[in-house]
């Protein structure tokens, strides 16, 4: 018997080892074509995406011909004023394109920062504990539904012209990342916090190695749509008044002054400012979730 043992054995590991190369081949052999619809998906992407503007450009140049009126230039002219826009000061403001963007960058950041630093422990407190949610969901439910842009004037009148943007934009990011964070720890699935209870893990261990982790896709989406809402918070409040410039203010300011292709140009600053931001934060997003296995 364990000569008949000694015979099969060659023959299993044979079998084994020759089955395994041959899904390793197999493997090797598909991924250029997965290389490939990859490759081809993003230039699919790509194309429709040139496309769509194509199209925009083409109705936005027959409108401005067709209106003929000053209050819509052409692609053509707000592109030139862009492009001067960011190598001649403002003949009103004294600045160029680039000071503005790095006043309103400035602004973004800190607030951005601010509301995260307070949305992500909040959020993961009241979705851990129940009775830290009981106590703070109906505050939040009260105030969630408030415009941001609606607290501006308070917020100018009791903290100036400086934090008064700033403190917009971080109402205006605080609350999409406070929900979702709040969300993502509701989510937990209860096998999983079942199974580290079973090998022993401690409340804190529950917290940081269970819960935090299966939170951060969920935040990362928070953080996403926070992104665009505080573009939209910081030339709403930069245009009602903000000291030190930005590109509300240019946008207001070239409007006052009749240079409406000079407006226009601030507002394509502010939407390729929010299409990189959202854009980074979703590939952000992508990366996570392909990290969590998700």
């Amino acid at each position: 018997m364990p000569a008949i043992c000694f015979i099969f054995l060659p023959i299993k590991y044979y079998y084994v080892r020759t089955h395994d190369e041959g899904v390793a081949v197999n493997k090797l052999n598909k991924f250029p074509k997965m290389l490939t619809r990859m490759r081809d998906g993003f230039l699919l992407n790509i194309g429709f995406a040139v496309l769509s503007i194509a199209i925009f450009l083409v109705i936005w140049y027959g409108l401005s011909i067709f209106l003929d009126t000053a209050y819509l230039p052409t692609p053509v002219e707000v592109w030139d004023a862009l492009v001067d826009s960011f190598n001649t000061p403002d003949p009103s403001l004294g600045v160029t394109m680039w000071d503005s963007i790095m006043a309103s960058l400035k602004r973004f950041v800190i607030g951005f920062v601010l509301a995260l630093a307070i949305a992500v422990p909040i959020g993961l407190i009241m979705g851990f504990s129940k009775f830290a949610g009981m106590i703070g969901k109906p505050i939040v439910e009260v105030f969630r539904p408030i415009p941001p842009i609606a607290w501006v004037p308070f917020l100018f009148v009791v903290t100036g012209m400086i934090w008064g943007p700033i403190l917009a934009i971080f109402i205006g990011v605080l609350f999409p990342v406070l929900s979702n964070v709040i969300f993502g720890v509701k989510s937990v699935e209860p096998q999983l916090i079942d199974a580290a209870r079973t090998q022993g893990a401690s409340k804190s261990d529950l917290f940081a190695k269970v819960v935090f982790p299966y939170t951060i896709p969920y935040m990362m989406t928070g953080i996403r749509i926070g992104l665009g809402i505080g573009w939209m918070c910081i030339v709403a409040a930069e245009m009602i008044g903000a000291r030190g410039g930005g590109v509300g203010i240019y946008i207001l300011t070239q409007a006052n002054i009749g240079r409406y292709d000079y407006m226009f140009a601030g507002m394509v600053v502010i939407a390729a400012l929010g299409l990189l931001t959202v854009e980074a934060a979703s590939y952000v997003e992508r990366r996570v979730s392909k990290w969590m296995g998700a």
